[in-house]
């Protein structure tokens, strides 16, 4: 069995492990549709997935009245639970990756943008909630790219900043761990491509599971 550089890995989710990029895309866009405002490019509405939802509403919607903020979240919550039908699965190998670091003895854990209800509800979907010793979700910390979700994690689990990486794709993933003092792998299956993101000083860009798994491996 090969040994993993890290004591604790953590994932963000969504563009990480997931492919739900596009979903999130059309539910903002819809979103904004829905209320006759003007809607962003799927460029413009990549850039804040990471975020926290409202915090994400915030930035991309900052010359909209803030009063229509609220139901903007209402409305894509709406659109990205019920009404979208964009396929979400995960991406190629991520659940076996889970599993080959699961068994080399890595605990593993979850820093998403996404809310408790809606990890739970991938969790649950996927099945794959018994393989996370942690997990931190945005409406129970500070959005990223705050520290907080990481160091929320680090104490619960008892490891030290030195043990741990952060494994994200977007600037939002990797400059919170930047702002952390930890580690990061930057994967380019998500939003931001290699060269935005080797700007944050991850220690590698992996362009899939295969290559993030010979990074950790070694």
């Amino acid at each position: 069995m090969h040994n993993c550089r890290y004591k604790l890995v953590i994932f963000d989710w969504d563009g990480t492990l997931m492919d739900s990029i596009g979903r999130i895309v059309s539910s903002v866009q819809n979103a904004a549709r829905s209320l006759d405002i003007e809607v962003p490019d799927a460029e413009s509405a990549k850039s804040i997935i990471g975020l926290s939802l409202p915090k994400a509403i915030a930035t991309l919607f900052d010359d909209v009245d803030e009063s229509l903020h609220p139901e903007l979240v209402k409305r894509y919550s709406q659109q990205y639970v019920q009404l979208d039908t964009t396929p979400t699965p995960m991406f190629e190998c991520a659940e076996e990756l889970l599993i080959k670091l699961k068994n080399a003895g890595c605990l593993l854990a979850v820093a998403t943008g996404k809310s408790r209800a809606g990890l739970n509800r991938v969790f649950n979907s996927t099945g794959l909630a018994h393989l996370f010793d942690a997990s931190i979700c945005a409406d129970e910390s500070q959005s990223k790219p705050h520290p907080a979700m990481l160091e929320t994690l680090l104490t619960k689990l008892d490891v030290s900043k030195q043990q741990t990486v952060m494994i994200g794709d977007t600037v939002h993933d990797l400059q919170m761990a930047l702002n952390a003092g930890i580690d990061s792998i930057g994967v380019t299956c998500g939003v931001n491509d290699a060269a935005t993101l080797t700007k944050l000083s991850p220690i590698a860009v992996a362009d899939d599971m295969r290559a993030l798994s010979s990074v950790l491996f070694r």
